[in-house]
């Protein structure tokens, strides 16, 4: 049985004048290894904890924003109050302002607060204004929607209230997601207004 060649070179590795070179030789693997991520990673993970901290503080804002606008909303509701309804409306809206497009929090917050804000507007009598605000919040959530406990559109209701909507002469209204009782009255008021 012939030894192999590896063998044969076995002892000279093995021999103990070889060890230094070997470990001085593994540490710098190692240290070369590890220094670069050392280098770079705390100035990311400072970047990423204040742009993190900016974004948590924003959503704090605007959280404590727009639960005053609600108690504006809630106090409009108990008076039927067309002017705290335009305050509770211009609340929201420098809440939806305030935060920036920059921030990626509270989306859906963010989406609810604006559908309030045209529904306000709409209500306390600033047609105009519920209209810019349904252009807005098309603009800044684009291709989402609220719907209600029967699946009616929100962004569709509002179109046919603030008439933003065509009205074709056979079935007004059919094409749009909103609720029996909006659409019978928009129909009984087509009708007087042509009658």
């Amino acid at each position: 049985m012939t030894d192999c060649p590896l063998r044969q070179r076995w002892p000279e590795i093995n021999d103990r004048r070889h060890w230094p070179a070997l470990i001085y030789a593994a540490a710098l693997i190692i240290l070369s290894a590890c220094s670069l991520p050392a280098a770079v990673g705390p100035i990311e993970n400072i970047g990423y904890r204040e742009a993190r901290f900016a974004e948590i503080e924003a959503a704090r804002n605007f959280r404590k924003c727009r639960g005053d606008a609600l108690t504006l909303d809630r106090e409009a509701r108990k008076e039927a109050a067309p002017a705290r309804y335009l305050a509770s409306a211009k609340l929201l809206e420098r809440c939806e302002s305030a935060i920036g497009p920059t921030i990626r929090v509270a989306r859906e917050e963010r989406l609810r607060a604006s559908a309030l804000a045209v529904q306000n507007r709409l209500k306390g009598g600033d047609i105009a204004g519920a209209r810019g605000g349904l252009a807005r919040l098309q603009k800044a959530f684009p291709d989402q929607d609220l719907y209600d406990a029967e699946s009616h559109s929100f962004i569709d209701t509002m179109e046919v209230l603030l008439g933003l909507r065509e009205e074709t002469a056979l079935g007004a209204f059919s094409s749009a997601n909103v609720g029996a009782l909006i659409k019978r009255e928009l129909r009984r008021a087509r009708h007087w207004r042509h009658n």
